[in-house]
Parts: structure tokens; sequence; C-alpha cells
């Protein structure tokens, strides 16, 4: 069942609208008629299952049937992604919204292939946030993660002060055991930020700079078990196994 996304203003009692893009992409992409299912999301964390009752020129007008399950993640993960080279970046933000992050924000740390410059970083970041949005409707998400501005390691350190839980997954750190302790931790309803690191790894000093914040229990050095990971897998990793720990 194919899902789009609306505005809350959108929807009305027991009907609601599909404008913009969307509606050409119902009629001659996808040749939907009148009468059949799809799902909607107000962007907000409601769900609908609808039934399409009129397809015009301009908007696409929906009888709602009921309201759906919520599909987000019982914590909010903001995820510090060290910008990749090549296409990686796209393919940890798709399977990043899959598994359910709640906002992904580009960091440029000391060890990053790809320099970007103001210019370049933002026409990355709008193809990033049409990445996002298509993620979020095949993997039927209630919302469409924002994808943030890239940022250094130092800013997104300071982003992330705000969180209640930071986690820092570190190849050299201690085994499997200490990260279980520190997911049965994590509450629900909770805030969360991951970093991960780009393919050369974390330098010297922001692996300094996050045990500086453990020694003060405002982060937490974890592992992701025995084998080394690429940059574009390990936000993955985290993300199932927050899923796998608090979704009922």
């Amino acid at each position: 069942m194919y899902q789009f996304f609306v505005e809350p203003g959108q929807i009305a009692g027991q009907e609601a609208v599909i404008t913009g893009s969307d509606v050409n992409h119902i009629k001659n992409a996808l040749r939907m008629r009148v009468g059949e299912q799809v799902r909607i999301s107000d962007n907000e964390g409601k769900g609908f299952l609808c039934e399409i009752a009129e397809i015009g020129k301009e908007q696409v007008r929906l009888q709602i049937q009921k309201a759906c399950q919520g599909t987000e993640l019982p914590v909010r993960v903001t995820l510090f992604q060290a910008i990749p080279k090549g296409d990686k970046m796209e393919w940890a933000i798709q399977k990043s919204i899959e598994l359910g992050v709640y906002e992904i924000i580009p960091v440029a740390m000391q060890n990053c292939v790809v320099k970007l410059d103001a210019k370049r970083a933002e026409a990355k970041r709008t193809r990033w946030q049409a990445i996002a949005e298509s993620a979020a409707k095949q993997s039927k998400r209630s919302i469409i993660p924002k994808i943030g501005s890239v940022r250094s390691f130092w800013e997104a350190m300071e982003d992330a002060k705000g969180l209640d839980t930071r986690l820092f997954p570190y190849e050299q750190e201690r085994g499997m055991a200490h990260t279980r302790e520190v997911f049965q931790k994590i509450k629900k309803e909770g805030t969360v930020g991951v970093f991960i690191g780009p393919e050369g790894g974390f330098s010297s000093q922001e692996v300094a700079a996050a045990k500086a914040e453990e020694a003060k229990g405002q982060m937490e050095i974890i592992s992701l078990g025995n084998r080394i990971l690429r940059t574009e897998t390990a936000a993955s990793a985290v993300l199932a196994m927050l899923a796998y720990h608090l979704e009922d």
C-alpha cells in the first residue's frame, strides 16, 4: 500500500486531500483509481488508512476509514553521521530512516575524506532531504525525518548536550556486555544521540573529547561487536539494537 504525507490542515473530519507533485504521481505514475486504498500521515505522528474518493486535476480527495497504528520508535534518535565518500551517505540516510531515526545531522569530522563548502553542503542537504522523504514513504513512517545542516564535530557535540543519552560507538571500546548495560538504562519517550565516525575512524582528539564527556557522565562509549563495521553500516546496527530493546 502506498503512503503519502499531508499537512494537518489537509485533514478535516473524515476527509483529507493530497496536493502537489503527489497528485501527478498518483494519476500518471501509479495509475491509481477511485476506490483504491492509501495510507497518509500528517507528519506529526498521526496516520490514517484512506480510500480514494476523487482524483482531480490539482488534488486527490480521500475518505478516511480509520486511524493507523504509529510506526515511530519509542525514543527520538538523532544520528550524527560523519560524511562518507561517494553515495554512502545516501545509503546511510535511507537505511537509518527505514529503521526509525528521528533526525540526521551530517558531520564534517577530522578524518572525513569529503570536504564540502557551504554551497555544495546545502545542495547535498537538499538531495539528502528528498531521499529522506522517499524512504519515509516506503517504510510507512509517521514523520519525515529532517536532515540538518552540515556541522563540525565540535558543533555536533554542543548540539547533543540537550539529549538524554549520547552514544559513541568506538571499535576499541570494551565488549557488548557494557553495551547491553547502557541500552538497559535507555528509557522510552527519551532522546538519544548517536555519533558515527568516518571511514578513517574518529580522530584522537574526537575520541579524547568523547572520553572527557564520558568521565562527566555525559557520554556512553560503546562497542557494536567484535567486527569492524563500515561507517554506512554502523548507524543501522545501533538503530536495530534500539528497536529490539525498546519496541513492543
